[in-house]
């Protein structure tokens, strides 16, 4: 469902005549996993941290292949947000929680993390740090919607784990982003 409403499908249409390559991707997510460790490091999540999950252990009982819930866990990972705050606060998404610095300085010390990187909410610079560098938001979509004006960021992890190595784009002009779907839709038949 999500994914039809915010413009994946659309998109999918525009650029392949059809929504073939939309049913193919919807059952490849399905499968993907909703977070990552790196390293033992960096915990990856989409959106941010739940008040029923302690541990990044706990991420993993999950049932990952049903429709996001309005509520508990599954729909907090995907849905909370940091704030400014210290702890837990009603998010006004309807969805999910505000987590504070405090929330996330006990996640990351009861897992030994150093970092928790996370994208969901748009940054104009492409990354922004916060909490004392112990949370970093990450925005892959440059010009996001077409009409944002902000650039995108890639997070490179290297051997040593350095935390603040980002490569940083624009998007490309709209004459580059032409392609002729005939060229392309064959490769999803």
């Amino acid at each position: 469902m999500i994914i039809q409403v915010y413009g994946f499908y659309d998109e999918i249409t525009r650029k392949y005549g059809n929504g073939n390559a939309w049913n193919y991707c919807s059952e490849v997510f399905d499968c993907l996993n909703i977070a990552a460790l790196v390293e033992g490091d960096i915990f990856c999540i989409h959106a941010g941290l739940s008040p029923d999950i302690k541990t990044v252990d706990q991420v993993n009982l999950i049932d990952r292949k049903v429709e996001i819930p309005n509520e508990g866990p599954f729909a907090d990972i995907l849905w909370s947000d940091p704030e400014e705050i210290d702890a837990w606060a009603i998010s006004a998404r309807g969805a999910g929680w505000l987590f504070g610095n405090k929330v996330v300085k006990e996640f990351n010390e009861l897992n030994g993390l150093k970092l928790i990187a996370r994208s969901h909410q748009l940054v104009q610079e492409g990354h922004k740090f916060m909490f004392e560098n112990t949370l970093v938001n990450i925005w892959s979509a440059p010009n996001y919607c077409y009409r944002c004006g902000n650039l995108a960021s890639i997070m490179i992890v290297d051997p040593t784990v350095s935390l603040n190595n980002f490569k940083t784009f624009k998007a490309v002009s709209d004459v580059s982003k032409i392609q002729n779907y005939k060229n392309v839709v064959p490769y999803f038949l």
